[in-house]
């Protein structure tokens, strides 16, 4: 799994995604709303429809847009935001302005407001007006001054993005706002909302063309990230004149440094849109993209964890023409050592709890990104004790395990990591991730699996989002691990056991036939036809 600053979709190893950034799955339902209101923001929890329109209520009567964030405890990025964004006094002061809504993903029905509300990667943060209409996505992975500049927009009255972007790709003029609107809309946690992913790359083109000349940070930041949605030539196809603008932007510390997010959660995939095939060219960009991420890596004025991402980003150029699968890749000796050694820094230097879940787990990705795996296992151990969710850890350490071939170690990890996982959303997410490892590294102990799968019904049984947003993609997933496990029918009577136990489960949502049917289908897609 990859590890990333910005978008998350849950997996510890999934990268902090690419791009631009979703925002959160689990705050730590009461501890953590006490801890932001205590920073001074106001947040409302909120786990049903009841607690939304009590919400929107509020925010009609006082005549304020609302704030919606989906976030999770064991989110890196979701931590992030909360170590650099809700507590600056600037955001608590603005957030006076507006009702802000905070939806942990592992309250009971959370899940269902993330359906509702098309929320799903951690973290996410939608601001709408008090008739429910959605205004704009906030870009977590942005400088703070940069999302506050976005949120004040919002406050101000503009207009839904959903209009603006129209209005753009009719050709009709806009106001700079507007377009910068548009320029740091978070695409990453979008959900489709606007745009299918096959679409962003070449309207985000369009839109860097038509941007005006005033606004060039804006047309920058469009076209870097169509690049981004590019990877492999898919998208936008670069010609010599869009390769030299880039090298350009890169060798210009200002506009780098403006645009920091977008080229450090996607150098590769960047790098790739403008250099497809390995090769002297490809070299060249490589070291040009190397040394504007240097100077980020240095840069005071950022957060440690952007100051990572930059270092993250170096590994991946590193590794470009390297097979994904080299678990021991030739990196120089010059970037080996300033891993080792912002680690080592970051891990003695962080006090803030959330600052280092979002720090410590992204350095343990570089470690072993590196090819530093006892670097890597090391950390994560020597942080167990300090992390408030630990199962994160575990689960990178089982990857790590599971990548060098050390599959009873990482059957371990994963079982602790599911043992020591907390809320329903999140405890399935953990689960399937563990039935997964069983699937592929012990797929002859039938009794581990169907123990495992019998205690996911029935704690399902007892969470009536079971079966909504995330919760029903990982039983989805769920079921294609096990029609895969399945595939000669040997294990027939098991997962006729297994959904006996579920259907009963399934009839309890009879009122919702979308969960019924997510539940429903979680194992007749495990079992041959007529099975």
């Amino acid at each position: 799994m990859g590890h990333r600053m910005s978008k998350w979709t849950g997996s510890p190893g999934a990268r902090w995604a690419s791009v631009l950034f979703a925002l959160a799955a689990t705050l730590l339902a009461a501890p953590l709303a006490r801890a932001a209101a205590d920073a001074g923001v106001a947040w409302r929890d909120a786990a049903n429809d009841a607690d939304i329109a009590r919400a929107f209520a509020q925010a009609r009567t006082e005549g304020k847009p609302l704030l919606l964030y989906w976030g999770a405890q064991w989110c890196p990025p979701c931590n992030q935001l909360k170590a650099t964004l809700f507590n600056r006094h600037d955001f608590i002061e603005r957030s006076r302005s507006l009702v802000a809504v905070s939806i942990d993903g592992d309250l009971p029905g959370a899940q269902k407001l993330g359906a509702r509300f098309k929320v799903s990667g951690y973290p996410t943060m939608v601001l709408m007006r008090a008739d429910g209409t959605e205004i704009t996505r906030l870009p977590g992975e942005a400088d703070p001054p940069q999302v506050l500049q976005l949120l004040q927009l919002g406050l101000a009255g503009g207009r839904p993005t959903q209009q603006v972007l129209a209005d753009a790709r009719a050709g009709k003029p806009l106001p700079a706002a507007e377009w910068r609107m548009l320029g740091f809309y978070s695409w990453a946690t979008d959900e489709s909302t606007l745009l299918a992913p096959a679409e962003r790359p070449g309207v985000l083109a369009q839109l860097s063309a038509a941007c005006p000349a005033a606004e060039a940070d804006t047309a920058i930041r469009l076209m870097l990230k169509a690049l981004a949605e590019s990877d492999d030539s898919k998208g936008v196809k670069a010609d010599a004149a869009l390769r030299k603008r880039v090298r350009g932007w890169l060798a210009d510390p200002k506009v780098a440094r403006a645009q920091m997010d977008v080229l450090a959660n996607a150098a590769a995939e960047i790098t790739k849109a403008l250099e497809p095939e390995p090769g002297a060219e490809r070299r060249a960009l490589v070291a040009d993209f190397d040394r504007a991420l240097q100077r980020l890596q240095a840069d005071g004025t950022l957060s440690r964890a952007d100051r990572l991402t930059a270092l993250v980003a170096r590994i991946d150029l590193a590794r470009i023409d390297v097979p994904q699968a080299e678990r021991h890749p030739k990196i120089a000796p010059a970037l080996l050592r300033q891993v080792r050694e912002a680690s080592a820094r970051d891990d003695r230097e962080i006090t803030d709890g959330y600052e280092r879940q979002a720090v410590i787990t992204g350095a343990a990705y570089a470690l072993a990104r590196a090819g530093l795996w006892a670097d890597s296992d090391a950390l994560l151990k020597a942080n167990l004790a300090k992390s408030h969710s630990p199962y994160y850890l575990m689960t990178e350490l089982a990857d790590n395990a599971r990548k060098l071939g050390r599959n009873g170690e990482a059957l371990r990890w994963h079982e602790q990591a599911f043992a020591r996982s907390e809320g329903p959303a999140t405890r399935l997410q953990w689960g399937a991730r563990y039935v997964a490892a069983l699937v592929e590294l012990a797929p002859r102990d039938e009794a581990r699996l169907e123990r495992t799968l019998a205690g996911l019904i029935d704690e399902a049984a007892r969470d009536p989002g079971a079966f909504a947003g995330r919760s029903a993609r990982a039983w989805s997933r769920i079921g294609q691990r096990l029609a895969q496990w399945n595939r000669d029918g040997g294990h027939d009577a098991v997962l006729g056991r297994l959904r006996a136990r579920l259907l009963p489960v399934c009839a309890r949502h009879e009122a919702d036939a979308s969960a019924r049917a997510s539940c429903e289908a979680a194992f007749p897609a495990a079992a041959r036809p007529g099975a």
